[in-house]
């Protein structure tokens, strides 16, 4: 309780403050004069209000328009069917419209090849943990020490 009526407090010494001090048009300095930087401020996960986030019908909006390339207001079949052409392409390695196995293994077949070292033909334990695909994380922002929230390391 004593939070709201010291929330309640502060926005009336906010209000306030304003009317006797931010109503005056007038400068008090000189009008070259910058404004002086704002003081860095610690941030609590309480004062903090959550991310926002992509509305739905934005996000298909933005997909629509990545299809509809000549901008027609309908994605044709074409235009649907283009990235799937793009994925095709990359696996037709030598063009001649067909993807066959090994093409279709390429990728496979050369991460088995670099693993396997002594060239016998199959993967040991220790060759085979090297085939182990690795997960790319994204990098941390690097954000001032006086814009971290409470609790957070680093």
């Amino acid at each position: 309780m004593w939070r709201y009526l010291a929330g309640v407090g502060a926005v009336a010494l906010a209000i306030t403050a304003y009317f006797l001090f931010g109503s005056s048009s007038q400068s008090i300095g000189p009008a070259d004069t910058p404004p002086a930087p704002p003081t860095a401020v610690r941030l609590s996960a309480d004062t903090l209000a959550p991310p926002p986030s992509a509305d739905e019908k934005d996000r298909e909006t933005r997909r629509f328009f990545r299809f509809d390339s000549d901008r027609n207001g309908a994605v044709s079949r074409d235009e649907f069917m283009v990235t799937r052409r793009k994925a095709f392409a990359k696996l037709d390695s030598n063009g001649d419209g067909s993807v066959s196995f090994d093409e279709f293994s390429l990728r496979s077949q050369d991460r088995f090849a670099k693993a396997d070292r002594d060239t016998t033909g199959s993967l040991n334990r220790a060759e085979f943990a090297a085939t182990r695909s690795v997960r790319q994380t994204r990098p941390r922002p690097d954000c001032p020490p006086n814009l971290r929230q409470e609790g957070e390391d680093g």
